[in-house]
């Protein structure tokens, strides 16, 4: 009688596959956070990646800095707008990003916000700074519109998005809109 045989093991590449684990595991959390909610298990995610709990661990020692990567994108596709964007474009890209990826909002703008969340704040508000100065100059956007007012707005459809039921969300992202387009109008 012979011994089964054992399926070969894969080599393990070492730091060879960091790069690759960690946009695994970037992918895989967008997806679990959107499914499941930000408490959604780290084995979970590390499953899908297809890599192990400890691999997670290295790259992402808690659920903020995970969240932090995953909105890393978030933020860099907000950033593209800087070209040739606007206020309105940028609520849409929010809208878009807000639907998709509720748990991850609740997360980083939760009551318990972090302080590594500070870099992503300080480059969506140039973002908008940009977005606002050339929104004015086009007559846009009123000159009574500040910063502010565009991050009140974006916090508003970010936390009505992520307390409204899935099927409901475009129906209350194009009244939200509609509602920041009359305010933000020139006057």
């Amino acid at each position: 009688m012979t011994a089964p045989e054992t399926p070969p093991r894969r080599p393990n590449r070492g730091p060879a596959a960091a790069a690759g684990n960690r946009r695994a595991l970037i992918a895989a959390a967008r997806e679990i956070f959107a499914a499941e909610g930000p408490s959604a298990p780290f084995t979970a995610i590390a499953k899908r990646a297809g890599v192990g709990q400890g691999t997670l661990y290295r790259h992402f020692p808690d659920r903020v800095s995970l969240a932090v990567a995953v909105f890393e994108e978030n933020i860099a596709a907000l950033e593209a707008l800087r070209d040739d964007g606007t206020i309105a474009g940028l609520l849409d890209r929010i809208v878009e990003q807000a639907t998709a990826s509720t748990a991850l909002i609740q997360l980083l703008l939760g009551p318990e916000a972090d302080a590594r969340t500070g870099e992503l704040a300080a480059r969506f508000e140039a973002v908008v700074a940009v977005l606002i100065e050339r929104d004015r100059e086009a007559g846009r956007i009123g000159a009574h519109v500040e910063a502010a007012d565009v991050g009140i707005a974006v916090s508003m459809i970010a936390h009505e998005l992520a307390a409204t039921p899935e099927p409901d969300r475009a129906a209350v992202a194009r009244r939200a809109r509609r509602l920041f387009d009359a305010a933000f109008a020139p006057r």
